[in-house]
């Protein structure tokens, strides 16, 4: 058996709060962080509405260098580095003094399209026989490791610091990835998480696809609504999670505070085959990713308190919601409690999975069991399956011991991992 795992530091910068106080706040009040965006309009986007953090420049300096920000322009990388940063000083953890690294700690952050404006302005400037404008920041901040090599230098990182990409799965599949290094003893700690960057150069080509909603750009807040009959297509977003994992012998030495252990999980894909495809889910290959997890973590499909979803506000919904009730063996009133949060800010790509384990994680430390917003009409095909009860639609008091957090992301790949309250 590996050494348990368990996560002692968070960070956030999300839509609708950068930091823990203030995401934690607007999760528990159902706030948006989804808002019309002129520039989109003035770009001739169907969907002209989205959700990115509003990052005011003077926080900014407060985690990079004046050197480091000397043309710094890849949005997904300062939001890297807020939430990788804050969780780092969450856990209480030292940075390494200049000397040395610190062996025992690792960074695996992802994402998936990182610097697109710096891609842009460097075509521009190649374009126009200007290469040597560049600036020598140029290649961290379009190469995929750009993040996780921000945060390795800033930090002192010694161990294993490098990215994983996986679509919308990136940042659960970080957490696994994570928990998998230190319970086979290969690190202390590792900071895991994943961002996404802001912009229509990213969003462009969900908007080409008209998966995106239309109709809402007079009421952005109304856009996102998971579960929900009257859903029109994902909202897009962007914005980083970030959770220290940590050997549990570690934190107990160091007298850290524990959100969580992280109990086991799964990992795979449909291969495309069957009803799965490209951005289709492959429902055999959830269900058995779903039923692995569970194995991995030594519980009862019975013991899961909560699920967080993948959830996209998409006419997939109800096929996610039966996965679980198949996977899971529940239906009615015995199906687990579940929300999504992607009523609140969208869907945020890469760092979606990793924002939102940050956003299930903090129920155990609450007592609650957020609301989900925007699921008024629940979709019949989903009360067919379970009880509307079980999809709270405010806030609620509830002390969960066992959370399901998974992501199921274009390419047809597959994560989930289940959160347990701590208990020595």
């Amino acid at each position: 058996m590996g050494r348990r795992v368990v996560i002692t530091g968070l960070g956030i910068c999300a839509p609708n709060g950068i930091g823990l106080n203030d995401f934690t706040r607007a999760l528990k009040e159902g706030k948006s962080g989804i808002r019309f965006q002129r520039q989109l309009q003035d770009l001739n986007f169907g969907c002209q509405i989205a959700a990115e953090p509003l990052v005011p420049d003077n926080l900014v300096n407060n985690y990079f260098t004046p050197l480091q920000l000397r043309g710094l322009n890849a949005s997904g990388i300062v939001y890297g580095v807020i939430a990788g940063t804050d969780a780092w000083k969450d856990a209480g953890l030292p940075i390494a003094t200049n000397d040395s690294p610190d062996w025992d700690s690792g960074i695996i952050f992802g994402t998936g399209i990182l610097g697109v404006d710096k891609f842009r302005e460097s075509i521009h400037l190649v374009d126009d026989l200007n290469v040597r404008r560049l600036g020598s920041t140029t290649v961290l901040q379009t190469m995929a490791s750009g993040v996780s090599a921000y945060l390795g230098g800033i930090l002192g990182c010694g161990n294993q610091v490098t990215t994983n990409s996986s679509a919308c799965t990136t940042g659960t599949e970080g957490v696994l990835m994570a928990y998998e290094r230190i319970a086979s003893g290969k690190a202390k700690r590792i900071l895991t998480g994943s961002c996404s960057d802001s912009g229509p150069y990213v969003w462009g080509g969900f908007d080409a696809m008209r998966i995106l909603p239309r109709q809402y750009n007079d009421n952005p807040t109304k856009a996102s609504r998971p579960m929900s009959a009257s859903a029109a297509g994902f909202v897009p977003g962007s914005g980083a999670g970030a959770l220290v994992l940590e050997s549990l012998e570690s934190a107990l030495v160091r007298g850290a505070n524990i959100y969580a252990e992280v109990l086991g999980g799964a990992i795979n894909s449909g291969g495309q085959r069957g009803e799965g495809s490209m951005t289709a889910p492959n429902s055999e290959a959830v269900q058995r990713c779903i039923v692995q997890a569970i194995a991995s973590s030594g519980i009862k499909k019975s013991d899961v308190d909560i699920i967080n979803g993948h959830l996209t506000a998409t006419s997939k919904d109800a096929l996610e919601i039966e996965n679980w009730s198949k996977a899971l063996e529940l239906s009615g009133t015995d199906f687990p409690y579940i929300n999504s949060f992607k009523g609140l800010f969208g869907h945020c790509l890469a760092a979606a999975g990793s924002i939102e384990c940050v956003g299930a994680i903090l129920q155990f430390q609450e007592n609650q069991i957020f609301g989900n917003v925007n699921c008024e009409d629940v979709h019949p095909e989903i009360e067919s399956q379970i009880s509307p009860s079980r999809i709270p639609k405010k806030t609620e008091k509830y002390t969960p011991k066992i959370i399901a957090k998974a992501s199921f992301g274009f390419g047809d790949v597959n994560a989930c991992v289940i959160f347990g309250a701590f208990n020595d």
